[in-house]
């Protein structure tokens, strides 16, 4: 089952120094031509394998087709002349292979479809909701900078800041001195990376992204090289190790882990990972690839590291990210009912979605007539919120995008945390929303307090949640 295996995954930065595999020789990351060698002799020896059940895949956006068979001798000529074509004649040198220990590599092929490959949004949620005035307008990325710098718990680039106190639980970027060439990087057992279509990279959850250009070369030619024969690779196994690819028109995700989880799993993971990405900053940066194919997002998700690392790192510990179900927090129907009476009357005032939140749990969620907000939305929006510490010292109204729900266009968000783990969120389409809300917000929180809502959810929160008796 998916939910044993994602709890295979380690949950502390020591269990995840050791690897199932060390490899034979240490790559130079300063020489890309090193790694295209490597990659050259691992694909002069695959194996096609038999393409995975269709019916075991959980995630409800993807769907497999047949794997076709490449001849072995083709592959090796593609590979052959893409390094002639990118870079150039190099000198022989010797490499090593992506964990590679003269061990057979499988690959498996999805055939390439004739459109962009599906988005986040494709399980029936309609395309115009949102704010389509942000949309139309965010087809360059002078306004993507612009509708990001609106919300007022933004710094000057855009980003919310991260305190080192919270730092020092968040993984990913507390290695940074770490680069491909490093025993302890190559002995973590599951990487995640995002790249672009012309191998720029874009965020790595160990090591610095500037020092893995060259790994990130290497990614992005296995996934060049198997498009330009008209398939599309989706998993390779050597040895221990899976590497998933995961396309999205201009945006490569890959996930490479020795973490015996299903390849179901990891490709979920992927999906939520993009997702994360999408709700900073909207599917029209795909505008920003087509009029630059070198365009570099760096600058737009600086300092966003945090939220991605966040995000991973619940992935060996909250169970909704493989279910694609949110967690309420226990309370009786009285506190529950008073909560949601009070978020229905603000809601009827034009908000489009009211949410009160204890940490990732939660208590009510009301939203208007025929508007219905997707399980991985609310997980994605959760994480954004905690892993910001700016929303916990001030109220804010930021532009996010939902996924699920319309993923071209910004929504506002206006947050305020009512305590120290209870936060209230108020989703609306227009930008000139903030003071509206912040009266929706003293009405609410004047509410929950007389009816004691926010002692009982302390309460709940302090018991330890739910129980298997319950």
């Amino acid at each position: 089952m998916a939910s044993d295996s994602s709890y295979a995954s380690p949950s502390s930065d020591e269990e995840e120094e050791s690897a199932g595999q060390k490899p034979t020789v240490d790559v130079n990351i300063n020489s890309i031509d090193t790694s295209l060698d490597a990659i050259e002799n691992q694909l002069s020896s695959i194996a096609l394998n038999a393409p995975i059940d269709d019916g075991t895949v959980s995630s409800t956006d993807y769907h497999e087709e047949p794997v076709s068979e490449i001849d072995d001798g083709s592959l090796r000529e593609s590979v052959s002349e893409r390094r002639r074509n990118s870079i150039g004649e190099s000198s022989s040198s010797r490499g090593s292979g992506l964990w590679r220990n003269n061990l057979e590599v499988g690959v498996e092929l999805e055939p390439e479809g004739d459109g962009a490959p599906s988005s986040p949004s494709s399980s029936g949620y309609a395309g115009e909701r949102g704010s389509s005035s942000s949309a139309a307008s965010a087809s360059d990325t002078d306004v993507i900078r612009e509708i990001r710098e609106n919300g007022s718990s933004m710094c000057d680039d855009g980003v919310v800041p991260l305190d080192p106190a919270q730092a020092q639980w968040i993984r990913g970027k507390r290695h940074a001195d770490e680069d491909d060439g490093s025993i302890s990087w190559r002995k973590r057992k599951k990487h995640f990376f995002i790249l672009s279509h012309s191998g720029k990279p874009i965020y790595s959850r160990y090591g610095d992204e500037h020092k893995l250009a060259g790994f990130s070369a290497t990614l992005q030619a296995i996934i060049s090289f198997v498009e330009n024969g008209g398939d599309r690779v989706k998993l390779v196994r050597a040895g221990k190790h899976q590497v998933v690819f995961l396309v999205k028109g201009p945006i490569y995700l890959v996930c490479i882990s020795c973490t015996e989880e299903p390849y179901e799993s990891l490709r979920g993971q992927l999906e939520l990972l993009y997702g994360q990405m999408i709700l900073i900053l909207t599917r029209s940066v795909d505008k920003c690839f087509e009029k630059n194919p070198k365009f570099d997002m760096t600058p737009l998700l600086g300092g966003t590291d945090a939220v991605f690392s966040s995000l991973i790192h619940s992935f060996s510990r909250n169970p909704a990210t493989f279910l694609h179900a949110y967690t309420c927090l226990p309370l009786a129907y009285t506190t529950r009912q008073a909560a949601g009476a009070i978020l229905q009357d603000v809601a009827d005032t034009g908000v489009l979605f009211a949410i009160l939140m204890c940490k990732d749990k939660v208590v009510s969620l009301v939203g208007l007539q025929k508007s219905s907000l997707h399980p991985d939305d609310m997980l994605l929006l959760a994480n954004f919120v905690m892993s910001s510490e700016s929303f916990r010292t001030s109220e804010s109204f930021s532009p996010i995008c939902l996924p699920r729900y319309n993923p071209m266009a910004f929504l506002y968000a206006y947050v305020h945390y009512l305590d120290v783990d209870t936060y209230l969120t108020l989703l609306t389409t227009s930008s000139q929303a903030f003071f509206h809300l912040k009266e929706c917000r003293i009405q609410i929180e004047a509410v929950l307090k007389k009816s004691n809502v926010l002692n009982e959810v302390e309460r709940s929160l302090s018991d330890g949640g739910m129980r298997i008796e319950d």
